[in-house]
């Protein structure tokens, strides 16, 4: 298999390539002005490379969304999710090899900056043994690593460009090769722009621009000029994965089209002058419209897209594995088999401290091992039904009937240790000690604990007792039952 990609022809018709494996060592920097035809080299470049390679999109404007049908990229909806969400998203990106558009036309700037750092940094974070290859396109590049503050906070404008700045500096090692575009050569951080050892330039008429694109290609200054002369679609590229010698290239055609193509001219309305007047002015001059934004479809939970993207195929590896056959238990058996799962998570080390959606995921992945085709389970029911796991309660033992009516109003997230301190004072034995409800609570810290207690109490759940020998007691005012003070 090549791992050469054709972009387009240079002026004799002879076709020029990209060296993939040559491109994921140096990295690539496209720069033109709008209308240049950055996006399109863009696509032409990830719908040819798509096959051979992982592929990471940052998309500031949705544009690149349109590659998800043909060629399988996972969409993530940036202003979908939580940054502890993206942050999983990408961790699961990494690990699985899945391509995928980052999309953040839903956000504002700084927004849009935040999410993408965070995105970046855990690819860039990853462990040792995720370093597969993988190209990270970045449109606008400018946005996310600029050369000057602009109208963002100093502590998102760091965060984004040390991002940005590990990505080009650093990603190599980690298999990370990045593929910025920007409109200004000038606006773009210079210690990003250097990292880039292979060249597309496009179409630009602003002096500095021109003339840091012709030291880039090793032009001389009064060359400069023919980049201003550049049609749409044609660039000039220099690099060891493209050419040794600046060479103009036409970029060929595309497959997809972003979904917000600029239509051309389209004919006048026929109404003209005072014809238009009256439709402009006279309130019954036809029936009002009403003009509704078309529905769209709610955003993936981040649980559904983490299953995505687990059973993405890494590119160049084939086909998927064969889907599981259905569920080969009775609902009853089912129902005991996710119980099992549940609580062979909750007895592992550290199980608490690990991120909601990599559970849900860890979960989802064994309920599949053990052919049960469909747990039923969302995320949030997923959390309360880990939550009851933790605790040790055993849904099928009455004696937690009671326990379990009493803590339906508590959330999920202090569900565990509210249910551990009630089932001791139900059984009499003593209240478990900072160290063991930190380790059910998910938390290294003793003062966490405190105010956890303090909230229980404020709640009216728990009334707290210390005897004069710094002894705890917790009594379940419900239960009419307290724990024996703690040892």
């Amino acid at each position: 298999m090549s791992a050469s990609v054709i972009i387009g022809t240079d002026p004799g018709g002879a076709t020029v390539s990209v060296d993939i494996e040559e491109l994921l060592a140096t990295r690539l920097l496209v720069q033109g002005n709008s209308g240049s035809g950055k996006s399109h080299l863009l696509r032409r470049l990830l719908e040819e490379s798509a096959g051979l390679v992982q592929q990471v999109v940052i998309d500031p404007e949705g544009d690149f969304v349109t590659l998800a049908e043909p060629f399988g990229h996972v969409v993530i909806d940036g202003a979908a999710y939580a940054g502890e969400e993206i942050a999983g998203l990408a961790a699961r990106i990494r690990r699985h090899r899945a391509s995928v558009v980052l999309a953040l036309d839903g956000l504002e700037l700084e927004a849009q900056m935040r999410c993408a750092a965070i995105f970046l940094n855990t690819l860039f974070d990853a462990p040792r043994e995720e370093w597969y290859p993988a190209l990270v396109v970045v449109d606008e590049a400018q946005m996310f690593a600029p050369s000057a503050a602009g109208d963002v906070t100093d502590e998102v404008r760091r965060l984004s460009l040390s991002a940005m700045t590990n990505l080009m500096c650093r990603g190599r090692k980690r298999g990370l090769a990045g593929i910025i575009a920007t409109q200004r050569l000038a606006k773009l951080a210079k210690n990003v722009a250097a990292e880039a050892s292979n060249f597309l330039m496009g179409r630009t008429f602003l002096d500095i621009d021109m003339i840091r694109a012709a030291d880039l290609l090793g032009m001389e200054r009064r060359q400069a000029e023919q980049i201003r002369d550049l049609a749409r679609g044609h660039f000039l590229g220099l690099g060891p994965a493209i050419s040794r010698r600046p060479i103009a290239v036409q970029i060929g055609e595309v497959t997809t089209r972003a979904l917000n193509v600029i239509q051309g001219l389209m004919p006048l309305p026929d109404a003209q002058g005072s014809a238009m007047e009256t439709l402009l002015m006279t309130r019954d001059a036809e029936p009002a419209r009403v003009f509704a934004e078309p529905a769209q479809p709610a955003p993936p939970a981040a649980c559904e897209l983490l299953e995505r993207i687990e059973e993405a195929v890494p590119a160049g590896e084939g086909e998927a594995d064969p889907v599981v056959e259905p569920g080969l238990f009775a609902a009853e058996e089912q129902a005991d088999a996710i119980a099992t799962i549940l609580a062979d998570m909750a007895a592992e080390p550290d199980c608490t401290f690990q991120p909601l959606a990599g559970l849900f995921q860890d979960f989802s992945v064994r309920c599949r091992m053990a052919r049960i085709a469909g747990h039923g389970l969302d995320m949030a029911a997923f959390r309360r039904r880990f939550a009851l796991a933790v605790a040790g309660v055993d849904e099928r033992d009455p004696s937690w009937g009671e326990l379990i009516a009493l803590s339906r109003g508590v959330g999920d997230d202090v569900l565990a240790p509210f249910l551990v301190i009630a089932r001791a004072a139900q059984t009499g034995v003593s209240c478990p000690d900072d160290e063991e409800l930190s380790r059910i609570y998910g938390t290294r810290s003793s003062g966490r604990i405190r105010r956890l207690l303090e909230h229980f109490e404020r709640e009216g759940l728990v009334v707290l007792r210390t005897d004069f020998g710094g002894r705890r007691s917790v009594g379940i005012p419900a239960l009419g039952a307290t724990t024996a003070p703690s040892q």
